[in-house]
Formats: structure tokens, sequence, C-alpha cells
């Protein structure tokens, strides 16, 4: 079925149709392009984005950019800026095969219309013209007829009218004859303009119209075809960017999962530890020496009788605390300044000073307070700390590291300059044996800068050399004393702790004189017992075994070597100082670091 066919007299129909074909196709037109500004806007809103989220700073400078968190975060912005180019594509891709294609393609059609309307209206209008000439023939040959009936009459009357004579009633005659001439004429005219009319009639009807109804359908269908396909290009935009978007999703998914807390914690540790030994126990400062304390026999701070002294000047006796565990010491009450109130001992006696004027002893305990622990930040150093070469005003973890980055960049840039020298050196030998190709001479002063400049490196590598062999000598030199001081068990004490047959009395006055002289220097080593063989002077049996975590020397008096992982007897448990007596299977008996046992009681 064909509009010529059926539509043969749907003139203003089919020219309404094909107007209405051309409006949807530049509506769409219209519609693509407002999606590309869209698609447009999208895409630059989306780089602002990512522009204002990025880091500022190069990655090389910032330290946040090794947490993986950031990491992982930067990447999510590449992913979005990639996502936004897609987008970008998309609007590219739709501007010129929908928007420009199909409004050429308008254009064309638009032209093809109205050449068909044109030719069209040319043949109706033919059509128009030839039924006016028709008509005209047809009125024509009326008027004929009738003023040839009408002379014929007259000429009949004049022929029958007696008084007529005969020069009128031939002259009557003749005009009739004349008459009827000219409707015969007139008639064989309007029948020839009738069949010429009917014949064109037939051929704009049959012919001219229904080539010219068929050309627009074709026409309307080349245009519907192409909208269709305009229609696909707009999925067929999106399909093409589909894998790389679905890429750029991926890509967040994998840096999603690439948060690694761990790891990031390991960074922070990397980036901001100082290599800083942690401060060491702020000594008790007993400002109850200067007192005249009356004496008692339950005063802890009276010497027991018979008891040795220690070996040489200042060394205090740090024995075992004389309590069990369940009655476990009390720390003095803290005066508003910091230190010990003085007016009560720790056993309740009063102090001969409590009648002395209240602002007398806080003056004097004034005098003689330390100051507290500095804070956190005064190991961090100060904003305004000038930068120096050697880093030395950074802490030395962070200036090992410094140092280390500056030994590589310049060990670099040495082997550059190397591989430089070897090339010119290279250089000049092929200019020296083909001179057309350079002239040797003029590649000396580039080697002298070349070799002045390796020389430079060098002495600036050793220099950091020795900057870097010095920084990692204070990092372990610190971290050797802070694992000592923290992580590993303590030093052994100045003296041993006391027999288990010792009295409570006794033990209280010896820990109070303990308490109350200066502790050891660390690093010096004295012996545990004055008199030593008090302690073993009975074999007890074991109240239980020990394995040796790790392994301790005792090098001092009244300690006894163990290796990690060796079986011991448990001769007596630690009593608060810190230490634990055991025997040894292959004979010897001593005491140990507790914290280096793993204690089993039987």
């Amino acid at each position: 079925m064909d509009w010529g066919t059926e539509l043969w007299d749907q003139f203003e129909v089919i020219e309404r149709h094909t107007q209405w074909g051309l409006d949807l196709l530049d509506r769409y037109v219209k519609f693509v392009k407002e999606r590309t500004e869209v698609e447009q806007a999208y895409a630059k809103q989306l780089r602002s984005l990512v522009k204002k989220y990025l880091p500022k700073r190069p990655a090389k400078d910032d330290p946040e950019s090794k947490f993986s968190q950031q990491q992982s975060f930067v990447q999510i912005l590449q992913e979005v800026n990639d996502f936004a180019g897609q987008r970008e594509l998309v609007a590219e891709n739709l501007s010129v095969h929908v928007c420009l294609e199909l409004a050429k393609y308008s254009q064309e059609m638009k032209q093809e219309r109205k050449m068909h309307f044109q030719e069209g209206r040319r043949a109706q209008q033919q059509l128009e013209s030839g039924f006016k000439q028709l008509e005209n023939s047809k009125r024509k040959f009326e008027r004929d007829c009738r003023e040839a009936e009408k002379a014929a009459q007259t000429a009949e009357r004049l022929d029958q009218d007696i008084n007529a004579t005969k020069a009128d009633v031939e002259k009557a005659k003749q005009q009739a004859h004349l008459r009827s001439h000219m409707a015969e004429e007139s008639k064989n005219e309007y029948a020839a303009q009738l069949q010429r009319f009917n014949r064109d009639q037939a051929h704009f009807y049959f012919s001219q119209m229904p080539q010219i109804f068929d050309k627009l359908q074709d026409m309307d269908e080349r245009r519907a075809t192409h909208l269709g396909a305009g229609y696909g290009l707009l999925s067929e935009a999106e399909l093409q960017v589909l894998p790389i978007i679905t890429k750029c999703l991926e890509g967040m998914k994998v840096a999603a999962a690439a948060v690694d807390s761990k790891n990031d914690s390991q960074v922070l540790i990397e980036l901001n530890k100082s290599g800083f030994a942690r401060p060491g126990d702020v000594e008790f400062e007993d400002f109850s020496q200067p007192m005249n304390r009356a004496h008692s026999d339950s005063s802890l701070g009276t010497p027991s009788e018979g008891r040795p002294e220690l070996r040489g000047p200042g060394r205090s006796r740090a024995k075992r605390w004389p309590f069990g565990k369940k009655n476990k010491p009390h720390p003095p009450p803290l005066s508003p300044l910091g230190g010990p109130l003085p007016s009560a001992l720790p056993n309740g006696s009063p102090s001969p000073r409590s009648g002395l004027d209240p602002l007398a002893i806080l003056s004097e305990i004034s005098k003689s307070v330390k100051p507290r622990l500095a804070s956190f930040r005064s190991f961090r150093g100060s904003r305004g700390t000038v930068a120096t070469e050697d880093f030395s005003h950074l802490p030395p973890e962070q200036q090992r590291k410094r140092l280390q980055q500056q030994l590589e960049e310049r060990n670099r840039e040495l082997q550059k300059e190397i591989d430089q020298r070897e090339a010119l050196k290279k250089m000049k030998d092929v200019y020296e044996k083909t001179p057309q190709m350079g002239d040797p001479t003029s590649l000396e002063p580039q080697i002298a800068e070349t070799l002045n400049n390796i020389e430079r490196l060098k002495l600036e590598v050793q220099k950091y050399e020795a900057w870097l062999a010095e920084a990692e000598s204070r990092v372990l030199s610190n971290r050797g004393d802070s694992l000592s001081r923290h992580t590993r068990p303590p030093d052994p004490p100045a003296s041993a702790p006391p027999d288990s047959s010792s009295s409570s009395n006794s033990g209280s006055q010896e820990n109070r004189e303990s308490c109350e002289e200066p502790p050891l220097e660390e690093g010096q080593d004295t012996p545990i017992y004055t008199e030593f063989d008090e302690d073993f002077e009975e074999s007890a049996s074991p109240i239980g075994h020990c394995v040796a975590i790790y392994h301790f020397e005792g090098s001092s008096e009244g300690t006894i070597s163990m290796a990690e992982g060796e079986d011991l007897s448990l001769m007596e448990e630690d009593k608060g100082d810190g230490w634990t007596r055991v025997r040894r299977k292959q004979g010897g008996e001593g005491y140990v670091p507790t914290s280096y046992l793993r204690v089993t009681l039987n």
C-alpha cells in the first residue's frame, strides 16, 4: 500500500504529516543538543569537584600521601576524573554523530520535501488552468448556440412577414447561417478542450500525483529510519563508554579494598617516630630525712640491728617488699605542691615538724620540689627551630630518614654524572677517530664540569654517610636505652631481698632504709648481698617449676645465668621487687628477673 493509491485525494494530509515528521526530527536534534550540554556541564562539575579535593602538594612532599586511606581517596578521585572524561566523550559522540548528522539530514529532507510539493502544486495549477480553459470554451459554445438560435428565429420571422423586403430577409438568413457556423466551431472547440482536460486530469490523478506522493512517502520513511538510527545512537554512545565506566567503578572498589589500617598505623610510626628514649623514672625525693624523728621499734626508717652495711659509699640496699601480696603498701598522701605531706610518716607516727608553722613547712618543701615531667611537646621541638643541613633539628629517627633520602638522591646524581662523563668520553673518542663529525676539544669544558660535579657529589656523599652513621648510632643507643628501661625485665637490684625467715619488723626497717637512701646509678654493677651466704644457709625444697622465656647472663653477685627455654626449679616466689629465686638442674641457685620466667606453682 502506498500513498499515491490510497491517499490520492489527501494532499493536505500528506503535507501536514511530512511537516510533522521534520519537526519531530528537529525536536530530537534539539533534545540531544541540550543533553550534550548537560553531559558537558556534569563532566565539568565533576572535574571541578575532583580538582577541589585533590591534594595541593606533590605526593613526594605530602606525608599524608603515604597512608593507604589517602592513596585510596586519591585513586577514587582519579577514577571520578576518568568517569568525567567518559561523560565528555558521550557528549562529543552525541554532538558529532547525532546532532550534526541529523541536523544536516533534516535540511536535506526539507529541501527534498519542498521540491516534491512544488512539483505537485505545479501539476495542480496546470490541471486548474486546463479546467478554466474548458469552462471558457463551454461558455463560448453556450453563448454562440443561443445567438445562432436567435438569428435563426429572426430570419424565420422576416421570411413570414409580408411587409419585409427581400433584402432584409436575405440579410437575416445570412446572419443566421453565420451564427450557426460560429456555434458549430465553438462546439468543436469545446469538445476538443474537454477531451484534453480529461486526459490531463487522468494523468494528474493516476500518474503525476501518485508519483509525487510515492516520493514523499519514500522521503518520510527514510526520515523515520534515520530518526530511529538517531535514537539508537543515544544508547550506543552510552554503551561505548560503559566498559571504561565499569573499569572506573571497579577501580573505586579496588581503592576501597586497598585501605589497610594496620599498614597506616605502621606508616604513622615511620613518619613520626622521633627515636628519643622514653623518659626515665622520676626519683623519689625524701623530705622527711632532715626531720628529727623519734626512734621507735615500729618505725620503717630505723635501721635493723645486726644487718650488714652496704659495700661502698652511697649504695642503697634494694630489698624485697616485706609485706605479702594482700597487704600492698600505699603511697603517702601528696601535698598540693606534689610532695609527700611531712605531717605524718607511713606508719602513722607524727613527724617532729608537725608543730612548726605550716607556712614554713610549705616554703621548705617548695624549695626542694622538682619541676614536673615535661610534656610531649618538648620532645618534638619548637616550631621556630632553624633547619640545618645535617637535619640535627629533627628527632633522631626522622633525622636518619632524611639523611638516608639525601644520600640516595646524591648517589643517583653521582651515577648520572658518571654516566654522562662516560658518554662524553665515548663521544670524544668518536670525534678523534672521525674529525668530520665534530671537534674533540669542544667537549673538554663539559668533561671538566662533569668531573667537578662528580668530585663535589662524592664529598657530599661522604659527608652524608658520616652524618647518617652518627644518626644511626644515636638511634640505636636511644632504642637500647628505651628497651632496657621498658620492654626488658629490670636490672638486678643493689642488694638481694632478705631471707623469708627475717622478722617483719626488721624487714620493714630495712625497706625504709632502702627508700630513704639514694638509688643506684644506672650501669653500675654491685653485688646483691653484702653477706650472701645468709640467704642460702638452708636448702629448701622447690615450691614449683618455671621455664626461662629469655636468656639472662646473671653477671651480678647473687644472680644466676639461664638460657632461653631452660627448665628451673622455683625456690622462692617474687616478693614484689621483680626477682625470683630459682635452682638449676645442673646445680646452682640464685635470683633471676621474674618477667623472664613462666612460673607454675606446685
